[in-house]
């Protein structure tokens, strides 16, 4: 048996002069692993006699356990010093001046549904949410749309498969539903915006499978036509910044109301831009109506006792009028140049304390009324709902 002590100390000398974990651990294995150094000298304890054994079988286990403390021990050092280094090649100067132009932007869509939200807030409406994840009864029956109705078929509907009862879920195709589960939820009056995502197989230029809208409702006692046109006049003024908003009724058809009505706002088509509150044009916004008594009944209210109105518009559309993008699909694409030349700055909260006369101000780069950029041609009927 060799001079256990010189052996030793040769190991702990190796490995106080490594300098990097690789190197520490090819001497581990060396030594003390499998077939390192000083686990072949304990396999020759086979060979010794009994007394041979006693004495020096401690002596080994001391030595291998002297030499992975060592070990340890180097290696929580190596470590340190590896932590350190990256420490200092990767920190960060927190005392440099921040760039000069804001990486990050608010995507449009974000920022057509806070300016939404604030108008509507301000006119004494409260904001609900809903599944997007629907059952037939709130999506089509409850809301008056029959069987046979074409919304409710497989190429305008996303369905799931059918469940073990024969039902099938689908993705709501509007924000109505949530007008029928806050009805059913309790009693009158209500007066509510539902702004969210919804999907129909659709996709084109002015149309995708996955959009947003907002749509609102108002359930008391004694509501009428009027109230239904000054709200709407009210949220176009403010939104699209016009002291005075030209808007006409044309006689409509939905399942859901009745009377019903499309809502057209005044413009002008002029060298390839529409001008909103101008001209003697029109562009389709919204439909609205009042609320068809057979949907009060299916939600168990008495329409003898309450009246109502509901309307709803695309917000992707709203934005592309107010900001002339031309392309619905650009909102979706990812592209960063077109989220820089239409994105808002990320301080830029809408608020009606910001407006005169009911509108926003004209903005710098950076600031809440519209995006950099002019306004491209867009299609008359970009505006439909």
């Amino acid at each position: 048996m060799e001079d256990l002590q010189k052996l030793e100390n040769g190991i702990i000398s190796g490995i106080a002069a490594q300098d990097t974990l690789t190197g520490l651990e090819d001497l581990r294995v060396a030594e003390v692993g499998k077939k390192g150094h000083v686990s072949l000298l304990m396999r020759e304890l086979g060979k010794m006699t009994a007394e041979e054994k006693k004495e020096f079988g401690p002596k080994l286990n001391g030595l291998k356990t002297r030499i992975m403390k060592e070990i340890a021990a180097r290696k929580d050092e190596l470590e340190a010093q590896e932590l350190n280094r990256r420490l200092q090649s990767e920190r960060i100067d927190i005392t440099l001046p921040s760039p000069s132009e804001n990486s990050g932007s608010i995507h449009p869509i974000t920022q057509v549904m806070d300016e939404v939200a604030e108008i509507f807030t301000e006119l004494g409406f409260s904001i609900a949410e809903g599944p997007e994840i629907e059952e037939d009864f709130y999506n089509f029956t409850a809301l008056n749309i029959p069987p046979h109705h074409p919304a409710r078929q497989m190429h305008d509907t996303f369905y799931f498969p059918e469940d073990e009862a024969g039902n099938r879920k689908l993705l709501r195709t509007h924000t109505s539903p949530v007008q029928i589960r806050t009805m059913m939820s309790g009693p009158p009056p209500y007066r509510i915006i539902v702004p969210g995502r919804t999907y129909r197989c659709d996709s084109d230029a002015t149309h995708t499978p996955m959009f947003h809208q907002v749509e609102a409702l108002v359930i008391d006692k004694d509501i009428h036509m009027g109230h239904l046109k000054w709200c709407i006049e009210e949220f176009c003024r403010k939104f699209f910044d016009l002291n005075d908003v030209k808007i006409r009724f044309r006689p409509s058809y939905f399942p859901f109301t009745e009377p019903s009505a499309e809502v057209d706002i005044g413009c002008a088509f002029k060298d390839g831009e529409i001008l909103i509150g101008e001209g003697d044009d029109w562009l389709e916004i919204m439909g609205c109506g009042m609320v068809n008594p057979r949907v009060l009944e299916n939600v168990g209210l008495d329409p003898d006792e309450y009246q109502g109105f509901a309307f709803g518009m695309g917000l992707d559309r709203i934005a592309m009028l107010k900001w002339g993008i031309p392309d619905l699909r650009d909102f979706f694409a990812a592209d960063l140049r077109w989220l820089k030349h239409y994105g808002f700055a990320a301080l830029d909260i809408p608020s009606l304390s910001t407006q005169k006369s009911g509108g926003r101000s004209p903005r710098d780069r950076g600031s809440s009324s519209s995006p950099k950029g002019g306004r491209p041609p867009i299609n008359k009927n970009s505006g439909s709902k």
